[in-house]
């Protein structure tokens, strides 16, 4: 089998090691294999007694009694073990009822902490930090990283089971309690993800191009046989692959069976396309994307245009229409999300050092600072002062004001660049992609209305008619670059003319009546009416 991705000329083998994840071993335990590893073996692993009455739980003291065994297999296959599973079950429990973090100087429990406030808002979601937790368990966060399927299955029956202990009526609310692993330690670019990365966890980043409505997806099936009428299931369905039956436990017919509607159990679910951000892609290539797919709770958690992060489990599933196609078995490749967080500053307060804000307030109390920065505008095209004071304002922009929620006025600048063939115009919009921490650049001959502002396509999957945002839509929260204005047409010109203004993009087409977000500042460059102003 191969996976649907083509490797880069350059690509270098990924560095994703048991490293990156782990500090000392603290836990007393062997650490996880490799990937790339087939065989090996498991030593003086300590695990709970098999009298258990639960099979994952383990009611004894510390003093429990330890089971001693040696393994031969997978990760994948090892985990799946009873025994491993009533370890994990035990550990994070323990973790759940007893962490407390050392930042805080309240000495509260952190997760019945978190439990609590989730049961206040209504959530069904609990966040687990894996750093917090690699910490405390630095092997089973090895193992959540590169097995995340099993170990998310017991880690979620533990915290289902701690947040009804604590607050029993809520099962009335919600059912189900899912895990969200927020802080992995790893980030990969999109184009970066191999075959290496297959069924482990991974944490990627992009804007959100396109997204799908909302379906319903069986979660957990019955069928009626046609022949008998007795009910066969119920079966459990993952998010990417489809359920079968063979033939009945009854009348040992083959079919044809039927859905019982009545016992069947299905979970909302939503696809979303991520590409990679712009500033992101290496010049000469094209922006890669992944298909990312949302369940549950995570539904509607992002719009076409917003810059979001990923954590998932990156998996594949069988598409008949790719090996129609390359006339060999080929996998699509697909990210389950399991939290999704939007990238509302990518030069947020967290991430800058104590030496980058002493030179930031440094800088701030230097008397000739604008001019410093006008004159690090194009460092290298000669004068123009006019033009690189307004890209500079431009780039910085205002401050958005909301007069008592009730009038927003836009805080970005718009600039045109007017002149004449040759004046460095283009080369003020190249400067501005490189330096623009969210810049998309388009030509005015080469884009049309659809391309700037957002398109309607009909899914091949569902067949219904989803937004795949454009050019201004992409550039939310950064600049929006228009070369050769002037080329435009007149008619995809005046669509741009409620980006620049209101920042928002109506769409009604299609059937789908919606508003995306445009709030970017438009940079252009045209040449005057003949060509030149001689003219």
């Amino acid at each position: 089998m191969m996976i649907a991705d083509t490797d880069d000329d350059n690509y270098r083998p990924s560095k994703r090691t048991r490293a990156d994840f782990r500090p000392d071993d603290t836990d007393g335990m062997q650490s996880s294999p490799g990937r790339s590893q087939q065989g090996h073996s498991r030593d003086d692993v300590p695990m709970t007694d098999r009298t258990d009455d639960y099979p994952y739980e383990d009611d004894d003291d510390d003093q429990a009694e330890f089971e001693m065994y040696r393994v031969q297999g997978t990760l994948r296959e090892w985990v799946t073990r009873d025994e491993v599973r009533r370890f994990i079950f035990k550990k994070f429990r323990d973790f759940l009822l007893t962490y407390v973090n050392p930042k805080n100087g309240h000495g509260d429990i952190e997760y019945v902490r978190l439990v609590n406030e989730i049961v206040s808002a209504n959530k069904c979601s609990l966040e687990i930090d894996y750093k917090q937790f690699i910490s405390v368990h630095p092997n089973i966060a090895i193992w959540l990283a590169d097995a995340p399927q099993s170990v998310l299955e017991v880690m979620e029956d533990v915290a289902q089971r701690v947040v009804f202990d604590l607050h029993p009526n809520y099962k009335n609310i919600h059912q189900k309690i899912y895990v969200r692993i927020t802080n992995l330690p790893i980030y990969d670019q999109i184009r970066d993800i191999r075959q290496i990365h297959l069924n482990t966890m991974v944490r990627i980043g992009g804007v959100v191009t396109r997204r799908s409505g909302v379906f319903p997806q069986l979660q957990q099936v019955k069928y009626d046989c046609n022949k008998c009428g007795s009910i066969l299931g119920p079966f459990f369905q993952n998010s990417y692959s489809e359920v079968k039956v063979g033939s009945c436990s009854e009348c040992q017919s083959k079919g044809p069976f039927t859905v019982n509607v009545e016992q069947t159990v299905y979970r909302n679910y939503q696809k979303l396309t991520l590409q990679e951000s712009p500033g992101t892609v290496p010049a000469g290539r094209l922006p890669r994307y992944k298909e990312v797919i949302l369940l549950n709770d995570l539904i509607d958690c992002a719009r076409p245009g917003e810059e979001i992060e990923v954590t998932g489990i990156y998996t594949n599933n069988f598409d008949m229409s790719l090996n129609t196609k390359n006339g060999f078995p080929v996998f699509a490749t697909v990210v389950e999300a399991n939290y999704v967080t939007k990238k509302q500053d990518l030069f947020s307060a967290y991430k800058l050092t104590q030496e980058d804000k002493e030179e930031i307030e440094k800088l701030a109390k230097d008397t000739q600072i604008g001019e410093r920065i006008i004159k690090s505008i194009a460092p290298s095209i000669y004068g123009h002062e006019d033009i690189k004071t307004a890209i500079a304002l431009a780039m910085f922009g205002g401050q958005e004001k909301n007069v008592e929620g009730k009038h927003r006025l836009r805080g970005d600048i718009n600039v045109l660049l007017l002149g004449d063939p040759g004046t460095a115009k283009s080369q003020f919009l190249k400067y501005v992609e490189k330096t623009g921490q969210r810049a998309v650049y388009t030509t005015g001959k080469g884009a049309s209305a659809v391309g700037l502002t957002a398109a309607v396509h009909k899914d091949p999957v569902t067949r219904e008619w989803t937004l795949e945002g454009g050019a201004l839509v992409l550039a939310d929260k950064g600049i929006c670059l228009i070369d050769e204005f002037d080329k435009m047409n007149d008619q995809d010109r005046v669509s741009i003319h409620e980006a620049m203004e209101q920042q928002s993009i109506s769409i009604s087409k299609a059937g789908i009546v919606t508003s995306l977000q445009a709030r970017c500042s438009v940079i252009a460059a045209a040449n005057p009416i003949g060509g030149r102003y001689a003219n």
